[in-house]
């Protein structure tokens, strides 16, 4: 076995599966008007998958009771009652509602599609600061309160009930166990019945009374929640709120109170407490121990958004930019701009060096690419040069990879260079074909000086490039080559040219997440495409 498929090997070598393998899950072409994509994920009682909306080609995510409890009408009133709940929320923390109804294989909701990950893995990847684990606290919050002005309980608060969308932003979710008011005892029982909550976050009487639950057993989940943020791991039930800021002790304390009565009643006032805290003189002197570390990381990273702008507003071409980011501090540059002779540029890059060291290295080199570009010089090459030189000249210690793009609308013609960094693949519209252009030369360093040889080809109306780099966060898991000629990665561009390029960008990411989920986990890509339009 290569060393580079360890990961793959099985975890107990030694050990029979005593179980038969699951049955694939066939996938249908349709759920309602919904064209389906791929499949999501299989759960319990229900099955999602990621769609299309029919009218605004939005990704969209349909969750499909199984068919096995369709002839159940406690579970199919707990499935209605989710899709009624969704529907009459409207807040930026809960998941919005596109449709439901019934189709050839049962009962559908049709939901937002967030890319992201639960909250449960947002605390085991990722540190916080005081500050951030605050402000995502009251994100729930709001969303609590604008479900308990509605006459809803949720029921089932948890870090797995809770997505962390790649933009941070939360979104409340599974509302397969949530109360209405309005609901008669005999018919609240009927859809609850069994299906009461998940211990660890449950509050004391929805244990002992699953019937009787009110608003302050959410705010009780809530607390938990807020302490797990606070603390930045899993409390596996074992709460001590000795270990918090003494400010937010008497806060949680307050939350977690055994009798309901003595509770917060309202989540306004727990909202009123954490948000006067947050803002208070005694957040700068209660920081937890490494929360000057979380905060250096989280202004990093918030800095390092400066080093990928958004796309080019270029006459003859439309852009997209794809950016999937992971946990570690690494990541490379992209920039545009256009050249003296009229020449479109596309320059993306990497100092490559870890952490903080290699997005300070590849800031200066951003830099050196812009001030290059404000020097007016005149031709592709002699950029190439100047560039190259600059990075060799520099003190840093790193190798320097990078690749440049030329676009030529006038002359029909494209020009790639690529040293160490990324690969271009270029679509033909006339016959749908494709060919890949990988890097030809290997990282610059102080010692080495590589000769400018630009890979030069047709360029045509209809013509789709894709620009796709990896960082050396990590060894790559894959040869892109390949990656690329894998159908359902270039089937979506060669089926889709009318499609805005920014969409079929998206569609191609989540469909590549569901076929190698390993890949996307390890390494933080960039992916910029490019459709000549005139």
């Amino acid at each position: 076995m290569a060393p580079q498929d360890f990961h793959k090997q099985t975890t107990q070598p030694n050990l029979t599966p005593t179980e038969k393998p699951l049955e694939p899950i066939k996938i249908p072409d349709y759920i309602g008007p919904y064209k389906i994509e791929s499949l999501l994920e299989k759960g319990g009682m229900s099955i999602l998958y990621l769609g299309t909306h029919p009218e605004t080609k939005e990704p969209t995510t349909i969750k499909v009771l199984s068919p096995k409890y369709l002839s159940n009408p406690d579970i199919v009133r707990r499935f209605l009652n989710e899709a009624e709940i969704i529907a009459m929320a409207d807040h930026p923390n809960i998941v919005k509602l596109y449709g439901h109804g019934e189709w050839e294989g049962g009962l559908y909701i049709a939901m937002e599609f967030i890319q992201g990950i639960s909250l449960r893995q947002h605390i085991l990847q990722t540190p916080m600061s005081l500050r951030r684990a605050l402000e995502m606290i009251i994100d729930i919050a709001y969303a609590l309160c604008h479900l308990h002005t509605h006459g809803v309980i949720h029921r089932d608060l948890k870090p797995e009930n809770i997505l962390v969308s790649d933009a941070g932003i939360l979104k409340v979710i599974d509302f397969g166990i949530a109360q209405l008011l309005t609901e008669t005892s005999e018919e609240a029982l009927k859809v609850r019945q069994g299906l009461i909550g998940t211990p660890i976050y449950m509050s004391p009487e929805q244990r002992d009374n699953p019937e009787s639950v009110g608003y302050p057993s959410d705010i009780y989940s809530l607390g938990i929640i807020s302490f797990e943020l606070i603390q930045g791991k899993l409390s596996l039930g074992q709460i001590h709120l000795s270990l918090l800021p003494k400010g937010i002790q008497k806060i949680l304390a307050k939350s977690l109170q055994p009798k309901p009565e003595d509770r917060y009643q309202d989540i306004v006032d727990f909202i009123t407490d954490i948000s006067s805290y947050l803002h208070s003189s005694n957040l700068q002197k209660e920081k937890l121990a490494g929360d000057y570390l979380s905060e250096i990381a989280e202004n990093v990273k918030e800095a390092y958004k400066s080093l990928l702008p958004p796309p080019p507003l270029w006459p003859e071409v439309e852009c997209g930019i794809l950016t999937h980011k992971v946990r570690n501090l690494s990541g490379g540059f992209y920039e545009f701009f256009t050249l003296a002779d009229g020449s479109f540029v596309i320059i993306n890059g990497e100092a490559i060096a870890e952490g903080v060291k290699g997005i300070l290295y590849t800031s200066v080199m951003r830099g050196m690419a812009k001030g290059l570009q404000s020097s007016k010089v005149s031709t592709p090459k002699s950029f190439i040069l100047d560039y190259q030189q600059l990075l060799i000249k520099d003190s840093m210690d790193s190798l320097f990879a990078f690749s440049c793009l030329v676009l030529q609308p006038s002359l029909n013609q494209l020009m790639y260079y690529s040293c160490g960094y990324g690969d271009l693949l270029l679509l033909k519209k006339e016959n749908e074909s494709f060919e890949v252009l990988t890097p030809k030369a290997s990282p610059i360093s102080i010692e080495v000086n590589h000769d400018i040889h630009f890979e030069k080809r047709p360029w045509i109306i209809g013509d789709t490039l894709l620009l796709f780099s990896h960082t050396y966060g990590l060894d790559p898991p894959f040869n892109q080559p390949e990656f690329f000629k894998e159908p359902w990665w270039v089937q979506p561009f060669l089926d889709r040219f009318h499609t805005p390029m920014q969409k079929q960008l998206e569609n191609a990411y989540r469909r590549a997440k569901t076929q190698n989920l390993d890949l996307w986990q390890r390494q933080a890509i960039n992916l910029i495409g490019i459709h000549r339009l005139t």
